[in-house]
């Protein structure tokens, strides 16, 4: 079970490691906590007129195409988006967004999926929510306590029969080592790097946090899949600029030099050696 705060994040973070287990006869379930509906428009081409107004179906229509290219199943939450808030001071969270619905409710429904989906591992954002949209914090927040809350029966009762999942991982895309390594390899062939603009601002974000690579346990290798991350990436028309930077690297070249997505092992029920190279390594000798 891979939960996301959005529509298109799914596509964003760990995308071809759930299209792996997928394609490997696994049940994948993406969770997305909120519809968007406060998303901007990012992909000139869709900023039509009409768009905006039909913004909250259209991001379904996106989301089932990004699940159908994956080969995964989806359900959704149901709350509302947060947005993001911009300016100094940030202003108010809207009533009754995400963000503000009180943790014991959101816990209550994702514990709902997970007794009902019955998953063993479990994916989410770390506390920093990936980078600080405060539906990413809540997502990190509401993941853990969900996690923690699914197996004891005296929790949230009326919402099915326990079940005690077994691994919860962090999401660790979009490293800093990951960035450098592609600029290297365009510094050696002697061209620009086409997304030094964004590698300037993740290390202006991890500044003074250190590299998340340091945080990463487990490495899944699903290079096969990217094709498969980067159809479900365009699937989500009015986020995701076909031209844009998420497809600027060629796919043979992250093959060949980053062919893997990482991973933090943040609670475990079962015994498993570090480092990893599978969500699953540990499970198939836990007593069930």
């Amino acid at each position: 079970m891979a939960v996301h705060a959005h529509p298109d994040d799914e596509s964003s973070k760990g995308a071809a490691t759930t299209a792996r287990y997928a394609d490997e006869g696994h049940e994948v379930l993406i969770v997305t906590l909120t519809g968007g509906e406060r998303g901007s428009i990012l992909n000139p081409a869709m900023d039509t007129p009409g768009v905006l107004d039909r913004i909250v179906e259209i991001r379904r229509e996106e989301m089932a195409a990004a699940a159908r290219a994956l080969g995964v199943r989806q359900t959704w939450l149901g709350f509302v988006d947060s947005g993001l808030p911009e300016g100094d001071p940030l202003p108010p969270l809207p009533d009754g967004c995400f963000a503000l619905v009180p943790l014991e409710e959101s816990t209550e429904a994702l514990v709902r999926v997970i007794r009902e989906f019955r998953p063993h591992v479990i994916t989410t954002y770390d506390e920093n929510g990936g980078y600080p949209h405060p539906d990413h914090i809540r997502c990190h927040e509401v993941s853990v306590a969900a996690f923690e809350a699914a197996g004891d029966p005296e929790r949230f009762p009326d919402a099915g029969a326990p079940w005690t999942p077994l691994k919860l991982y962090y999401d660790h895309g979009f490293s800093l080592k990951r960035m450098e390594v592609f600029a290297a390899e365009y510094e050696r062939i002697g061209e620009p790097f086409p997304l030094q603009e964004w590698l300037d601002r993740v290390r202006q974000y991890q500044d003074g946090r250190g590299d998340k690579m340091v945080r990463v346990t487990t490495q899944i290798e699903c290079g096969k899949y990217f094709h498969q991350r980067d159809d479900a990436l365009r699937s989500h028309a009015t986020q995701i600029d076909p031209n844009g930077a998420f497809f600027a690297i060629p796919i043979e070249l992250q093959q060949r030099l980053w062919p893997t997505e990482e991973f933090e092992l943040a609670k475990t029920r079962v015994s498993t050696a570090l480092p990893e190279h599978d969500l699953f390594a540990g499970i198939e000798d836990a007593d069930r």
